[in-house]
């Protein structure tokens, strides 16, 4: 955690997202941040275990999306599948999707479906890795 008591990989994470966009998106992800300076003492008085209900609730919303996902292609389910089911299991959105990102790009590389990973998608699964790793 860092001094405003916001988790590093989300810095990460929105360094990215302002680096691959431009304009409007910028703004609001920029005015945000700042918000989350002032609220992320409020959001640290929630215990850990009141946040199970809300990241149920994130995996139900998920799964209205599995029906458009590729069931004929493991590089494509499995990440999702990883995704969906560890967001309530760790009790983190950003643990799931990490661990979502880091089996999408290593599932492809392993099929030697090399082309088929994104760039942007490589960064953000090194930066997950890298999180997990040394935190």
């Amino acid at each position: 955690m860092n001094l405003a008591g916001a988790i590093n990989l989300s810095l990460i994470v929105i360094v990215l997202t302002l680096l691959l966009h431009s304009g409007l998106t910028a703004l609001v992800v920029a005015a945000f941040v700042l918000l989350s300076l002032f609220l992320a003492p409020l959001a640290q008085t929630v215990p850990l275990y009141a946040t199970a209900p809300a990241l149920i609730f994130v995996a139900c919303l998920m799964a209205a999306s599995l029906g458009a996902i590729k069931w004929d292609d493991a590089t494509e389910y499995i990440p999702a599948l990883i995704t969906a089911l560890l967001m309530p299991l760790s009790y983190s959105i950003a643990t799931g999707i990490g661990l979502g990102f880091i089996a999408y790009v290593m599932l492809k590389a392993f099929a030697g479906r090399f082309r088929e990973i994104n760039a942007a998608v490589a960064v953000i699964a090194a930066a997950f890795l890298l999180k997990l790793i040394f935190a």
